[in-house]
């Protein structure tokens, strides 16, 4: 992570400031300021509380991701499968582990509160390393974690997520489950906890795949588990079995609080860190949060459905993940809402809306896309809503449930009556040349 932060030092996009800030709102609020204008990332060097930097927003923009990995930022759902496929050959490999790691407190470290009504500091950015107790195959995943002390965590485990099946499956049998919360791990293995991959594929080889290089790793202190060798920051600990205690609230990534709930208890059991650690954080529903999140689900939907439909060309999530953007080159009539029925088929989670546009719109540009949907689309044929369907997993009151399709393609039979105007040599233009 240091490497490509210094990268971005010498590119000048990295935003230095040696002011001191708060550990409770203000970091999170400068980090805020910054994603609404120029969505640099930023570099904290005095942060009250603790003699760590923090960084923050460094996997903030597509372009970025993209650059991790050598890539098109419009190439991800094409790549993304292709990246993540575990290589053939070795792809973990065992380093000593550094003399110069710190043993170090929860408490040395920043502890961030963020929004107005959290319940305390919460580690927002920590990948989560365990393995299935049956398999041992290892799994990477995200977490908030509320800091209770320097023994114990409150981690809020998704139902549906790998982790929770872990622990619930050392539950059953009466143990605890080990695992270590890694900061500031190498970019690729930040992006292999995101990545769509199946149940028994080791996220760590797709890391490493990611990287084109096998991944180094070190043994823990305390837990039978081995970690990426560079992470920044380590936190050994174990998920007490048949243990829940109340976690939150919490600001979370849809933008509204999580109220007060039972939620898993982590002891923590040691801390480790590089003797110049940098702490990362993450502003829970800003793009740094969300955009991993939104890549996933696009490349599993444009995998799932090109195996099954003609004409896919791309797939994102825009605004947010909760909406689908499908492009597509029209094949026939109603093809449209084939792609809708089969994204909603196939992504029962985050696949709330689903628009379809034709191959001549930009579905990275939400003015674009909505511009199609309004001049293309007609509202008593072309919007296709599904009642009474469940879809996002933490949903008690059913307020995410049924499914909005819009079908925003040109009529396929009259599509030379749509084709877009265009003003001949606008791109040749030097503007330089008009006007001092």
């Amino acid at each position: 992570m240091r490497n490509y932060m210094e990268r971005l030092r010498e590119s000048g996009e990295l935003l230095v400031t040696d002011r001191h800030v708060e550990a409770k709102h203000e970091l999170a609020a400068v980090t805020q300021k910054v994603q609404e204008t120029s969505n640099r990332p930023i570099l904290f060097t005095n942060v009250s509380g603790s003699k760590l930097p923090v960084l923050t927003n460094i996997y903030g923009s597509r372009e970025r991701l993209a650059d991790i990995l050598g890539i098109e930022a419009a190439d991800f759902c094409r790549k993304w499968t292709e990246l993540t496929a575990a290589s053939d050959g070795e792809l973990q490999i065992e380093v000593d582990t550094p003399a110069d790691l710190i043993d170090c407190k929860l408490s040395d470290l920043p502890l961030l509160t963020y929004s107005a009504r959290d319940g305390g500091p919460y580690f927002t950015s920590a990948l989560f390393l365990a393995k299935d107790p049956e398999t041992g195959v290892g799994n990477l995943s995200f977490h908030r974690s509320m800091y209770i002390s320097d023994g114990e965590l409150r981690c809020r485990l998704a139902p549906t997520h790998h982790l929770t099946i872990y622990h619930e499956m050392a539950e059953s049998m009466g143990q605890p489950l080990e695992a270590a919360m890694l900061l500031g791990p190498t970019p690729e293995t930040f992006l292999a906890a995101a990545a769509p991959v199946p149940y028994d594929t080791d996220e760590l080889d797709v890391a490493a795949s990611l990287a084109g290089r096998p991944l180094e790793m070190r043994r823990c202190k305390h837990i039978d588990l081995m970690v990426p060798a560079s992470t920044e920051i380590v936190i050994e600990g174990r998920f007490l079995p048949n243990e829940r205690r109340p976690e939150g609230p919490f600001g979370e990534f849809m933008g509204y609080y999580v109220p007060v709930g039972d939620n898993a208890v982590f002891e923590v059991l040691g801390v480790s860190m590089r003797p110049d650690a940098i702490f990362h954080s993450i502003n829970c529903g800003s793009s740094e949060e969300v955009l991993t999140l939104e890549l996933s689900v696009a490349a599993t939907i444009y995998q799932r459905i090109s195996a099954i439909l003609p004409g896919i060309i791309d797939v994102t999530c825009l605004p947010f993940v909760l909406h689908t953007v499908v492009k597509i080159r029209q094949q026939y009539e109603g093809h449209a809402r084939q792609v809708m029925l089969a994204v909603f088929g196939c992504e029962p989670t985050w696949a709330k809306f689903c628009t379809v546009v034709d191959e001549d719109v930009d579905i990275y540009d939400l003015n674009d896309v909505t511009w199609a949907a309004l001049t293309r689309s007609r509202p008593d044929k072309d919007v296709m809503i599904i009642p009474d369907t469940p879809s996002f997993y933490r949903d008690p009151h059913k307020d995410h449930w049924s499914r909005l399709g819009i079908d925003a393609t040109a009529p396929f039979e009259r599509r030379d009556e749509f084709i877009r105007k265009v003003v001949p040599g606008v791109d040749e233009v030097e503007l330089s040349r008009y006007f001092d």
